[in-house]
């Protein structure tokens, strides 16, 4: 049996405040967006910057953390796994890439706010989703 492995990693600053709310069964989910910024120097000595945006969504104890301590421009660590969906409406697809978040750590904020709390944070991602029990 081969495995295969979805992880990303990303460090950037919240693009925007949470968005929270509930599922039906009242699990919370906390969304926001991140932005991660690369720079590098052409061949030609021009220096040059490219941000790109992520969807990140957090779960359960992570939606708490994220919208108690997170506000836009914060600046964070997320690890997580891709996640591709559509939708289809009035006959248009659209198509996403989230970022489903499995950890976070506070690295820090531009806005003057009450001290953080700590900073390392895990917790299951989707708790629907329970794999405790797979050999690897």
């Amino acid at each position: 049996m081969s495995r295969s492995i979805n992880k990303v990693i990303l460090v950037g600053r919240a693009g925007s405040d949470p968005e929270v709310r509930h599922t039906q069964s009242g699990t919370k989910v906390a969304k926001i967006s991140l932005a991660t910024t690369r720079s590098w120097t052409t061949q030609s000595g021009q220096d040059q910057e490219k941000t790109e945006w992520h969807r990140v969504t957090f779960w359960g104890r992570l939606a708490d953390i994220v919208e108690q301590y997170v506000a836009k421009g914060d600046r964070i660590y997320v690890e997580g796994r891709i996640e591709y969906s559509q939708t289809e409406h009035d006959g248009v697809t659209r198509y996403w890439t989230d970022i489903q978040a499995q950890e976070i750590l506070l690295l820090g904020g531009t806005n003057d706010r009450a001290p953080r709390a700590p900073a390392p944070t895990s917790a299951p991602s989707n708790p629907f989703e329970d794999d405790s029990d797979l050999p690897f």
